[in-house]
């Protein structure tokens, strides 16, 4: 199951103070670490979220978080879930396999970038695309989305995330809002 929140119209100082109020106290703690509003609000709605999706799935009460050795939260007694934001939306995703999402603005990506990232055929695909950087960041949610699912983050080496088949991978261009999200979920 998957949420997308997109309206940040609602990214507000008084949405913040609303959210603290319902928010269990470790996840506060760890939105007030924020310095800016926008990251307090994403930190607090994306746990609303992932409670709601939660409650669908029956569970009422949110469980613990753990986090792997490479900072990877997770349920101790499942199910699986990914979180992930940037200026136009939130994402949250929760699946009964291991699962992880990516949701980025379309922007500009600069070529140290491109390269330090892409192998070669991926530069290729995004100098030959119609729009580079619409290119550029749905192979960046590609390969933030699989990395999450693994739990490992970027500390693989990008150029050759995508090679290993062991997941499914969907892409989404909303071009009308100005981003591309990307969901990869392990293969049964």
């Amino acid at each position: 199951m998957l949420l997308i929140h997109d309206d940040m119209r609602q990214c507000t100082e008084q949405e913040v103070t609303r959210l603290l109020q319902i928010v269990p106290a470790p996840r506060c703690d760890e939105a007030l670490r924020y310095k800016h509003t926008f990251g307090r609000y994403c930190c607090l709605r994306s746990w609303e979220m992932l409670s709601e999706l939660l409650r669908r799935e029956g569970i009422t009460t949110m469980p613990r978080w753990h986090y792997n050795e490479y900072g990877k939260p997770y349920l101790e007694q499942g199910p699986y879930f990914s979180i992930s934001h940037c200026k136009q939306a939130i994402l949250v995703a929760v699946s009964d396999r291991e699962i992880g999402v990516d949701v980025e603005t379309i922007r500009r990506a600069d070529d140290s970038l491109v390269r330090r990232t892409m192998n070669e055929a991926e530069q290729a695909q995004i100098a030959a695309a119609p729009d580079p950087q619409r290119a550029f960041i749905a192979l960046w949610t590609r390969k933030e989305a699989v990395v999450k699912m693994r739990g490992t983050g970027i500390l693989d080496d990008l150029h050759w995330v995508l090679d290993q088949q062991d997941y499914q991978l969907q892409t989404i261009d909303h071009s009308k809002m100005s981003y591309i999200y990307s969901v990869a979920e392990r293969c049964l």
